[in-house]
């Protein structure tokens, strides 16, 4: 019966569900792990960076990507929706700038990214981001959050979370570890130890990617640092 459902995406099938929402939560559970932790005095994103080839450049694109100087995100699922999302919350974040003179509010930014996923699930002729964004910031308060939003348009805010394929042991992994008096540093920690939980292969500076947002801002680590994080789990 769902099959013939399928090919619409604004004809609810008989069980209430919008079946291309489904396949696009399906397209995110097949994209590599990305996870994020709100820690007392800061917040940690992470994800698998794996390249298809050794050859690749893998300096000439990046999943952990800045939006504001206080905010900034990570994906599971499509490289091209994300990068339609981040241009267009890149924008966002300069518009508020230009009208009042200050970062937006992360909790702001992650609603308007919400409102344009959701449109593209009530109208013809389109189709849902193939992607699930995690978003960490800061409150109008100073004070850290995560935020993640799903294909539908939902959004959640998290003191831990996970999408990609791994993200059920993930989580599992993280509810065993998360605490409320977490400071950013052992998020750090805690977010490679959780990517390893399901990595294959050799974890390296290369093939991982971490960003942080603490009261300086936001950043992407590079890999030295990455590299330095690494060996201090090791030893």
């Amino acid at each position: 019966m769902t099959e013939r459902y399928s090919f619409s995406l604004t004809t609810f099938s008989p069980s209430g569900k919008l079946v291309q929402i489904e396949y696009a939560l399906q397209a995110v559970a097949a994209g590599n792990t990305s996870l994020g932790i709100k820690a007392t005095n800061g917040a940690v994103i992470a994800t698998e960076k794996k390249t298809p080839s050794t050859l690749e450049d893998d300096k000439s694109f990046f999943k952990v990507e800045k939006i504001t100087e206080t905010a900034g995100m990570v994906y599971s699922g499509m490289g091209p929706d994300n990068r339609v999302l981040l241009a267009k919350a890149r924008k966002l974040g300069q518009q508020y700038f230009l009208t009042y003179h200050e970062q937006i509010p992360v909790r702001m930014l992650t609603q308007q990214i919400a409102q344009v996923m959701q449109e593209y699930t009530q109208k013809g002729g389109v189709r849902p981001f193939g992607v699930s964004l995690l978003l960490i910031g800061q409150n109008t308060d100073g004070s850290p959050a995560l935020y993640q939003i799903d294909p539908s348009g939902s959004y959640f805010a998290w003191k831990a979370a996970a999408i990609g394929k791994s993200m059920v042991n993930a989580k599992t992994f993280l509810e065993k570890r998360y605490n409320d008096e977490l400071e950013l540093e052992d998020a750090v920690h805690t977010a490679i130890l959780t990517l390893k939980e399901g990595f294959e292969g050799q974890m390296n500076e290369h093939n991982i990617e971490l960003g942080v947002v603490d009261e300086d801002g936001f950043r992407r680590l590079d890999p030295a640092e990455v590299k330095d994080y690494l060996a201090a789990i090791a030893s």
